[in-house]
């Protein structure tokens, strides 16, 4: 057995030391059934973000217990597989110096372990916490890329108090969050005995890039910025991971505060929000005037390309979308600025933009730059809560870890999800001045 430790702060005030012990060696789950071998291909939207995510689901039972947990989960895996047979091959590289998957029908790693606490003692896993919630997930040991990980890894860990996390580690050129959301919850319906309500489409090709490639667009998302503010030193602080919950009404009074001078018609809460979070970032960062700074953010593409992408389309259908400006611009005007430039954004992802940026990535190999830039990952729309493998719905989901210090998440909270929780990690002083800015809100 491995044992691993982690530890945390959990609610009052003491510390966890989380122990997790694996039981057994880690197996590899194939399809059940025999599927297609060969190169799978993967569009250009799926090379530009082929980073491991790792996130965990929390199901409690006390009626049911987890005794079982592991050997159903294992079960539906090798049955769900036999749709999503890519994710039980292996990534390489093509011959045009792409990654694409090798159908190999070797299966998702799977481990199975135990934790000597109930789930309730790991307090807050609203915040991401890579050092104890990392322990429930498996990472692949001496793995020097993601050639050497496979693009699928679950644990399944006990707890004491009879439920049971599952931790999965998965690659995002495999699926944006709507393609994961898809999976996981196809996955709890074949635990169940049920029929998957949306069968994956697997043809990727049908975003291969034009011949020969059309960039008609600038593509300010590549665009590297330079660090004139010191930005990076401060990087060199201690890490500081919070999450500021906005609940409907302090979402509404953002709103409100976008429009208060009469220049904006409308205002989504996203747009809000995000203008919002993106001007106290910078200024907490303390950014000089004439530091340029580029928000990021991906939009779904699937009901905007022409014609829309098939449902259950099984690939990253997101593009990221842009906006740039001074440092000085966005901190000293009214809030109404940045969400003008956000809703520009939106406004820039049609189909002509999507197919544009597929070939810039076609023709350069250029992925977008993060420097000086800030980049919203929202999960707010997707429905992990509703994922059921025979145990009810999760009482918590979300993620391990930030991909990158750059990046900020936007996840559902509370009754109804109608709350929005913002998480992200700044530098230790940079941290103390944002919350001061969300305090002015929440």
């Amino acid at each position: 057995m491995k044992e691993i430790s982690g530890t945390t702060k959990i609610a009052n005030g003491h510390t966890l030391d989380l122990k997790v012990k694996q039981l057994g060696k880690p197996t590899l789950v194939p399809p059940v059934e025999e599927t297609k071998k060969g190169l799978y291909f993967l569009s250009n939207l799926d090379q530009n973000i082929a980073a491991i995510v790792r996130t965990i689901y929390s199901f409690k039972s006390e009626e049911k217990g987890n005794e079982r947990a592991g050997e159903v989960m294992k079960e539906a895996l090798g049955k769900v597989l036999v749709h999503y047979y890519p994710l039980a091959g292996r990534l390489t590289i093509s011959p045009q110096g792409k990654l694409i998957v090798d159908c190999t029908g070797e299966g998702a790693v799977f481990v199975e372990a135990e934790a000597d606490c109930s789930i309730h003692e790991i307090g807050d896993a609203t915040k991401p916490d890579p050092a104890t919630l990392g322990k429930l997930v498996y990472d692949v040991p001496g793995a020097k890329n993601i050639l050497e990980i496979a693009p699928l890894t679950a644990q399944v860990t006990k707890f004491k108090c009879g439920g049971f996390i599952l931790g999965l580690c998965m690659n995002h050129c495999m699926f944006d969050g709507i393609g994961a959301m898809e999976f996981v919850n196809s996955w709890g319906e074949t635990a169940r005995g049920l029929a998957l309500k949306v069968p994956p489409f697997l043809d990727r090709t049908i975003l291969n890039a034009r011949d020969p490639p059309k960039i008609e667009f600038q593509h300010k998302e590549f665009d590297e910025i330079e660090d004139i503010s010191g930005t990076n030193d401060l990087y060199n602080e201690e890490m500081e991971y919070q999450s500021f919950c906005f609940d409907p009404k302090q979402l509404e009074k953002l709103k409100m505060k976008a429009m208060e001078d009469g220049s904006l018609k409308k205002c989504t809460t996203f747009e809000a929000l995000s203008a919002f979070v993106w001007r106290a970032r910078t200024k907490a960062l303390r950014m000089k005037p004439d530091q340029k700074t580029k928000l990021l953010f991906a939009v779904d593409g699937r009901p905007k390309f022409s014609p829309p992408l098939p449902k259950g389309y099984f690939g990253n259908g997101i593009v990221l979308t842009n906006a740039v400006c001074r440092a000085g611009e966005l901190v000293e005007s009214p809030l109404t600025f940045g969400v003008n430039l956000v809703q520009d954004a939106i406004k820039l992802v049609t189909d002509g933009f999507m197919r544009s940026a597929i070939d810039y990535f076609e023709v350069t190999r250029a992925r977008p730059s993060l420097s000086s830039t800030f980049l919203i990952t929202t999960w707010s729309r997707l429905s992990f809560h509703t994922t059921d493998f025979g145990w009810g719905e999760p009482v918590l989901s979300g993620p391990v870890a930030l991909p990158h210090k750059e990046v900020i998440l936007f996840l559902s909270h509370g009754q109804e999800r109608r709350s929005i929780n913002v998480v992200l990690g700044l530098p230790a002083s940079a941290m103390k001045t944002f919350q001061q800015q969300m305090e002015e809100i929440i």
